[in-house]
């Protein structure tokens, strides 16, 4: 089983910047991807980012891409998403997840969320 524990989470203005963390624990051998999705209010949970544990290679939604960036440190187990220029509608509960063992698994693994709101 991996485990996922996040941080990162805040308030901030419109404009700014916000870190989140996600550091994987367990049989993260197993883990292929890693992945963020995120829910505003009202809505449906839409895709964020994602990356490919081996090579780094990572793939982002039309609406973030410019201002975020995902990334890992592979000695630590950790994804990062680093949110750049965030607006008001970046307003959501952030997640991430864990796909495995390979590239046609599932996201078999989740986090609890962490909030992240932008005020206008």
């Amino acid at each position: 089983q991996v485990q996922l524990v996040e941080s990162g989470g805040g308030l901030v203005q419109a404009g700014g910047s916000l870190r989140l963390s996600c550091a994987a624990s367990g049989r993260t051998f197993s883990v292929y991807s890693m992945g963020w999705f995120r829910r505003p209010p009202g809505k449906e949970r839409e895709f964020v980012a994602a990356i490919i544990w081996n090579d780094g290679t990572a793939s982002y939604a039309d609406s973030v891409k410019g201002r975020f960036t995902i990334f890992r440190d592979n000695a630590k187990n950790t994804v990062y998403l680093q949110m750049n220029t965030l607006k008001p509608e970046d307003t959501a509960v952030d997640s991430c997840a864990a796909k495995g063992p390979s590239r046609y698994s599932g996201y078999n693994y989740w986090g609890q969320g962490t909030q992240v709101t932008v005020s206008s």
